[in-house]
């Protein structure tokens, strides 16, 4: 099942690349198909150096959830009624260039995350403390509390604008957003258990790195 997984991920990866070296249409739909497949890959890889006690098919985030699947097929059915109707819409390179450029920030922001947190990462949040379990604040964790979260919002967004989809644009940023406010406080709910007064020193000190989101609130 994981070779089936991979093999599919890379023919997607393979077919994106050919539309992308096409000078149609589609060849911004290649981009978002070779970000979309690299993506879910490198979950799976960068799980399996980090944390490989904690690897199993769903690190792959194939089956993240049915509304992220609702999502990614909202995304191609507006991109295909656009191009459709609008396909002047569908030409706008600068656009789609920065929507790449978003991608590939949020992709390697998010890796770069799970790199430094090594096998203090884990794709389900934790509701009980291992012996191995530590407090990561250097790095890109430095810089925002919750960096993986930061790559993968911006990372969503811009798939959006990679492809000129403004409804799914305004979507995805709204649920996105909704999304990781309540993760964001889920989480952190379990970081001040685990790490007490030292994580609510790390959190006045560092913000959480998305929009309008503080995370829990103490009650002093």
């Amino acid at each position: 099942q994981i070779a089936v997984r991979a093999c599919f991920l890379g023919f997607a990866f393979g077919c994106g690349l050919l539309l992308s070296a096409g000078r149609s249409a589609w060849r911004h739909f290649g981009w978002y198909m070779c970000s979309l497949s690299l993506f879910h890959y490198s979950e799976y890889l960068v799980t399996a150096i980090n944390n490989p006690r904690s690897l199993s098919l769903d690190s792959f985030l194939l089956n993240h959830s049915f509304e992220y699947n609702l999502a990614a097929l909202s995304s191609w059915v507006e991109f295909t009624l656009e191009k459709l109707l609008f396909p002047e819409l569908k030409q706008i390179t600068w656009l789609s260039t920065v929507g790449l450029l978003m991608v590939v920030f949020g992709d390697c922001l998010r890796k770069a995350a799970m790199l430094t947190a090594g096998s203090n990462f884990n794709h389900i949040v934790q509701n009980e403390k291992s012996d191995t379990h530590t407090l990561v604040t250097s790095g890109v964790y430095g810089w925002f509390r919750h960096p993986s979260y930061v790559g993968w919002f911006y990372w969503s967004i811009g798939t959006q604008v990679l492809l000129c989809n403004p409804i799914c644009m305004v979507g995805y940023a709204l649920v996105s957003w909704r999304f990781f406010r309540e993760r964001v406080e889920e989480e952190e709910i379990t970081l001040i258990h685990f790490f007490g007064e030292e994580y609510l020193e790390y959190k006045r000190k560092v913000p959480s790195g998305l929009p309008f989101i503080k995370g829990v609130k103490v009650e002093l």
